[in-house]
């Protein structure tokens, strides 16, 4: 994706310009000549921030201060972002309860992290033919995690395996 680029001093191809000052104030209309020549007197830069205006709006500012001022802010909104990640535990249908019970502790400690959970019963060979037994082992881990997790998505057959979507609950 191109970035839109900005018409900066001898760039800009308009003959008029409205011209703003560095601290906002409306100076008018003036030939480009007279605008390039007000913003080099005070040691500026002469920026187009609106070039489909007719004429276009010119601003008087410092623009690798300016461009310096954008990056810092995006940079600070990304710092803001959080990234939710899907963790995925795998079970059997025949998994037993302490085994069940640790996978448990894993699932709880990624929704405090703040992060989703795909609960997995991967079945094998005929146990496809016992799919109650993946559907009980999915709603104990629900039970389990209804304190600090909500089900996002319940419980889905895909080929041999059954999954499940956990996902934290939202503080208040």
């Amino acid at each position: 994706m191109a970035k839109p680029t900005v018409n900066i001093n001898q760039t800009i191809r308009a003959k008029e310009v409205r011209v703003v000052g560095a601290e906002s104030e409306q100076l008018g209309i003036l030939p480009l000549r007279e605008a390039l020549a007000l913003a080099e007197s005070q040691q500026l830069d002469l920026v187009e921030v609106s070039p489909t205006a007719v004429p276009p709006v010119c601003r008087i500012m410092d623009y690798g201060k300016f461009k310096y001022q954008q990056a810092k802010k995006q940079a600070e909104a990304k710092k803001k972002q959080v990234q939710v990640e899907l963790k995925e535990v795998k079970l059997r249908p025949k998994t037993d309860t302490h085994d069940l019970e640790f996978k448990v502790k894993h699932v709880r400690r990624f929704l405090e992290e703040g992060n989703k959970a795909k609960i997995t019963v991967v079945f094998r060979g005929r146990e496809i033919t016992h799919q109650e037994l993946g559907m009980a082992a999915l709603e104990k881990v629900a039970a389990e995690l209804a304190d600090i997790g909500v089900v996002e998505v319940r419980q889905k057959m895909e080929g041999r395996s059954m999954f499940m979507i956990v996902a934290p609950k939202v503080k208040k």
